[in-house]
């Protein structure tokens, strides 16, 4: 089960990071950019170029500390299919080199759909005459579980049946996800509340030895308190945490997220890593070349932090 690999990396690392590579062209340095433009013009296959030497160099600076990436989908689908390539070829350099993969898709769907955006990440797309096979073959998706459980089931299914994981939305970390996330239902629980317990119950049947499901929960570490809670209310959800480092939240506030053994969260951080060069902390220390080197220097910065809280 994805879940039990995603202890025993963690645990052989002592390090619950994951490394969100969320490409941007202007987060990458001027001298790889102007190469590529050189070699294919301002086009998508010099952007995809970009992202993807960006993209190895991360990985090759931290796979030996940090268990896992999450690439966000949505910045490679907006270089078309150039940056879809990108995409899947990141998937497969990182696994590669030992890193688990958490594909960040947010997708929902019901029915034959739900399936299909399965097959694509987590299962295997059937061909003809009995042939199946993966496509992008991540290790986990996140997905979004307010249309109910058919959009669920799907996904759970090949979770199992391929050892995947996924992580389904219950309270994001953005600061308008109070607008629906915190209204109060009739029984008198908050709609996250509604969700995470619909994600323990949809996870119930497929804990692995680690004592955590197949079905995770994205939980933001802007909201501390609530982190806490439901930490309590969903004692065999592992959590997918956003939010640290440039969105606002600090090692202090996912200090809920973790069991007494240290594990049951990845946190989750993006710029903070990727642009770690032009942080205060590193201000005048790397050059914009050398944004590899200083993704690594966060990197054991964020893991030391972490461990304080944590237990590792």
């Amino acid at each position: 089960m994805f879940m039990d690999r995603l202890a025993d990396k963690v645990k052989k690392l002592g390090n619950p990071t994951v490394l969100g590579l969320d490409p941007k062209l202007e987060y990458i340095p001027v001298s790889i950019r102007n190469k590529n433009a050189e070699l294919y013009g301002n086009t998508f296959k010099a952007a995809s170029e970009c992202i993807l030497e960006f993209n190895k160099r991360l990985i090759d600076a931290v796979s030996d500390i940090i268990p896992a990436v999450k690439p966000q989908l949505a910045y490679y689908e907006m270089y078309g299919t150039e940056g879809l390539r990108a995409f899947e070829e990141t998937v497969r350099y990182a696994r590669d080199r030992g890193m688990l993969v958490i594909a960040d898709g947010k997708r929902n769907d019901i029915g034959s759909t739900s399936e299909a955006y399965s097959r694509a990440y987590l299962g295997e797309t059937f061909l003809e005459e009995g042939v199946s096979r993966p496509v992008y073959d991540t290790d986990a998706l996140t997905v979004n579980g307010y249309l109910g459980i058919d959009g669920i089931k799907p996904m759970i299914e090949d979770c199992i049946e391929y050892g995947k994981g996924i992580f389904v939305l219950v309270k994001t970390s953005n600061p308008s996800s109070v607008q629906l996330q915190d209204m109060v239902v009739i029984d008198g629980r908050k709609v996250y509340e509604v969700m995470a317990d619909l994600v323990s119950e949809w996870g119930k049947d497929s804990v692995g030895k680690c004592g955590y499901s197949a079905v995770g929960a994205v939980v933001g570490a802007t909201w501390p308190e609530e982190l806490k809670s439901l930490r309590e209310r969903m004692p065999n959800t592992w959590f997918l945490v956003p939010g640290y480092g440039a969105q606002g939240g600090g090692a202090g506030d996912v200090a809920g997220a973790f069991d007494k053994n240290g594990l049951g969260a990845v946190i989750n951080a993006s710029r903070s890593l990727m642009c770690a060069y032009k942080l205060k902390r590193w201000e005048g220390s790397f050059s914009e070349e050398e944004f590899d080197i200083a993704c690594r220097e966060e990197a054991v910065h964020m893991r030391n932090e972490l461990r304080m809280v944590c237990n590792l």
